[in-house]
């Protein structure tokens, strides 16, 4: 499976990680919009121009599309899927149904394939979300993130005025994850589940009270949450803030039996060191099986649901019934 990877951030330093420990695939090259020249990958993939990408129509099984979902992904998915079958990690989940259908349109008129919106969420849970709610239609399910490093919600906060820096975390708040594992279906507010902490290099002479209210007041982001704010030194921040981890569970919580007498729980988690290298695999995983379908002739825009499990998987199906099943 020759790749290419558009966008060489740390989700595509991750991809080209990624690629090497799979020994059906190849790094065809990197796209960037900076100067080629300006770029080292890590593992020596060839870099090239962004508008040069089209050239190599004919070379590339799958493009994986490594950029942001506010601005990047809804311009950049339906674009390239007029020239390639491409894999992107779109995680906008309100808007996940109008990405979809612009990018169905783009690859269904091109007679391409897409699989949008593969990570870990969505992507991971979203398959664990709709596995348990099969099994267990009477429950409820809850989903929790953390604890990690929060990227969309960082940058909201790097943002501020007075800011030169800052650092995120999402926390599972304990007594809630108890609440739910014991089986009883609590309901639970956003307050309720989960609890934000930053840590914020303010920028010499800044309103540190200014800063933390508009922190704990930004609608959609902190105003739903307990929200602690922390100053700290660059040299703090490079020190302790520096990886990117993340994580988190999903929890279903169901009932079968007369009158529901006997409860069940089903729970998926996640402990990620590196969220962008663990995404970077899923993506992986997701363009072997855009290849695989591609090849047997469809097209148009999938997710993981429309996946079968053996299309993730470089095993034959032979080898998968006998070491797995």
């Amino acid at each position: 499976m020759k790749i290419g990877i558009y966008g060489y951030g740390n989700l595509g330093r991750g991809v080209e990680y990624c690629a090497a420990q799979n020994s059906d695939t190849e790094v065809v090259g990197v796209f960037t919009r900076r100067d080629p020249e300006s770029v080292h990958t890590v593992l020596g993939a060839k870099v090239y121009k962004a508008q040069d990408a089209a050239s190599f129509k004919e070379k590339i099984d799958v493009m994986i599309i490594c950029g942001g979902s506010a601005t990047d992904l809804p311009k950049l998915t339906p674009m390239l899927a007029k020239d390639f079958s491409v894999v992107d990690s779109f995680d906008t989940h309100p808007k996940i149904p109008e990405h979809f259908a612009a990018v169905d349109s783009a690859a269904k008129s091109a007679g391409t394939l897409a699989l949008i919106s593969a990570g870990w969420d969505p992507g991971m849970f979203s398959l664990n979300r709709l596995y348990s709610e099969s099994i267990l239609p009477c429950g409820e399910t809850y989903t929790f993130w953390g604890k990690g490093v929060s990227q969309g919600h960082s940058d909201a906060v790097r943002r501020i005025e007075g800011v030169l820096d800052a650092r995120q975390y999402t926390i599972p708040k304990e007594e809630a994850l108890r609440a739910v594992r014991s089986g009883g279906n609590p309901a639970l507010t956003t307050r309720d589940k989960h609890l934000r902490e930053c840590f914020v290099v303010a920028k010499e002479g800044a309103d540190l009270k200014k800063i933390e209210n508009a922190i704990k007041t930004m609608p959609d982001y902190f105003a739903d949450y307990d929200t602690v704010v922390h100053f700290i030194t660059a040299e703090e921040m490079k020190a302790n803030h520096s990886e990117l981890p993340h994580g988190g569970f999903v929890i279903r919580s169901g009932k079968s039996g007369e009158n529901g007498k006997h409860n069940h729980t089903v729970e998926y988690s996640l402990t990620l060191d590196s969220n962008p290298e663990f995404t970077a695999g899923v993506l992986i995983a997701a363009a072997r099986a855009v290849y695989k379908k591609h090849a047997r002739g469809e097209s148009g825009c999938i997710t993981l649901f429309d996946v079968s499990p053996a299309d993730l998987s470089a095993k034959t199906g032979e080898e998968l019934r006998n070491a797995l099943l």
